[in-house]
């Protein structure tokens, strides 16, 4: 059943215009997918709703949007060029690759063959050089994560804000890791993106900012629409921790393919800023740091009444977007019959999230004076900064509704004769099918109070 879901997840995507294989014309590229029209609408309404929540809504954050290339230099101080591996295992008989920590018995999955190779080291950063000459002195990365670019510009924020202790720094955008397995549909994939906040705390307030922050993610993702049945908690043993972390909580989901991890809460203690400082010997950094040579800047906090320095203690909520749009659509999917045994698919997104907010449907697709009717109100409708208004010209209303049901449209207009003859016109609610008539002057009052109370 939770594949058979995962399927028509899929097909919706496709069919609707929210993800595309990247490279379809040419046989497509595996792990690699481009948003369509309602696609990058839903993305950027989620990072919308993160960045609101992380920036607008508190004054402890500052945002950042640093390079997506990063020296050599930060990758191999940052534990990524020699640690950033996944054990690589190949099948002799029929070439296949895989992962070996995905093998349940030493057998290919895709022949069955037992002539397997050793396990070895797969470096999953993509590596490429700065300048035309390839000589090994200007290697650079596509970063495999935003954080360390939080970490390197720790000074800048801290200099240019005067931020004190707590304070966040966060980030949205692209990374890169060469997957050797991307697997089901876009929860892993080459080229992602992420919502990481990197909140700098006392190394004494460590565990309770650790505790609070769990909460606060939790909360979150449930003002997002998803079915709190759905989510858990995992706290990650001491042995699986990752070589930065105190301790990590995951946020599992019930994804179509099984429950994963939706987002990771994790303790990275000092171990960030006290690999990328320099005069490390100055600092008592608890953490077991690479020696760095390299650093031109102290990234420490001085109290401003005792004057001593300290390594910051760093707690890490990461969110992916893809996982993020993945298990909203897979909450908000539903199928449903009506009374007629019709039936129909609903995306019941929350508001904010709806790729096109509301959908003005001429009830005459040739009549003008319907048509310039809708147009008006479309352009009366953007003036509130609601986000997307879309007219819907098919002259098919019934076709119109169930279109906007399935892409998650929270309202659809409904122009006609009475518009012109007696200023009115149809409300439709997409999750109740109701239809109210609301007077043509009320429309911004009553949009308003929908999406804003």
């Amino acid at each position: 059943m939770a594949e058979n879901k995962m399927d028509k997840i899929v097909s919706l995507c496709k069919r609707r215009g929210f993800i595309f294989q990247t490279a379809e014309i040419y046989g497509g590229m595996q792990g690699v997918y481009d948003y369509g029209p309602l696609g990058v609408e839903l993305a950027n309404n989620i990072k919308r709703a993160w960045w609101e929540s992380m920036i607008y809504q508190r004054d402890d954050i500052e945002g950042l949007d640093s390079s997506i290339l990063g020296s050599q230099n930060i990758f191999a101080q940052s534990g990524h060029e020699d640690t950033f591996t996944d054990p690589l295992i190949d099948c002799k008989d029929c070439k296949f690759r895989m992962r070996a920590d995905t093998l349940d018995e030493l057998k290919c999955p895709n022949c069955g063959s037992t002539n397997l190779t050793e396990p070895r080291d797969f470096n999953l950063m993509f590596k490429t050089n700065i300048g035309p000459i390839d000589d090994g002195s200007s290697i650079a990365y596509l970063r495999p994560e935003t954080a360390q670019h939080i970490f390197i510009n720790f000074k800048n924020v801290l200099d240019s804000t005067s931020r004190t202790l707590p304070f966040g720094i966060a980030q949205v955008g692209k990374a890169f890791r060469n997957e050797i397995t991307a697997r089901n549909f876009i929860f892993r994939k080459r080229e992602f993106e992420q919502m990481e906040m990197e909140y700098f705390v006392e190394p004494k307030d460590d565990e309770k900012f650790h505790e609070y922050w769990i909460k606060e993610r939790m909360k979150w993702w449930l003002d997002q629409g998803l079915n709190e049945d759905n989510l858990e908690i995992f706290n990650v043993p001491k042995e699986e921790l990752s070589h930065y972390s105190k301790a990590t909580a995951d946020i599992m989901y019930k994804f179509p393919h099984g429950t994963e991890e939706l987002e990771g809460i994790a303790n990275r203690t000092d171990f960030d800023l006290g690999s990328h400082t320099k005069s490390q010997e100055e600092f008592n950094i608890q953490a077991k740091t690479k020696e760095n040579k390299a650093s031109k800047a102290k990234l420490a906090f001085q109290d401003k009444i005792s004057n001593k320095w300290l390594v910051p203690y760093v707690i890490e909520p990461s969110a992916g977007v893809e996982r993020a749009f993945l298990a909203i659509l897979n909450d908000a999917y539903k199928e449903e019959t009506l009374k007629n045994d019709t039936k129909r698919v609903v995306l019941s997104l929350k508001k904010h999230l709806s790729p096109i907010k509301v959908a003005v449907i001429p009830l005459k697709k040739n009549e003008k004076s319907i048509v310039n009717a809708s147009v008006e109100i479309k352009n009366r409708l953007l003036k509130l900064n609601i986000g997307r208004v879309a007219v819907e010209n098919t002259g098919n209303i019934g076709k119109s509704y169930r279109k906007h049901d399935e892409i998650g449209t929270p309202i659809c207009i409904t122009v006609d004769y009475d518009t012109i003859e007696k200023n009115k016109v149809t409300f439709r609610d997409r999750d109740t099918m109701e239809q109210e008539v609301i007077g043509l002057k009320d429309i911004e009052t009553s949009i308003l109070k929908l999406f804003k109370g």
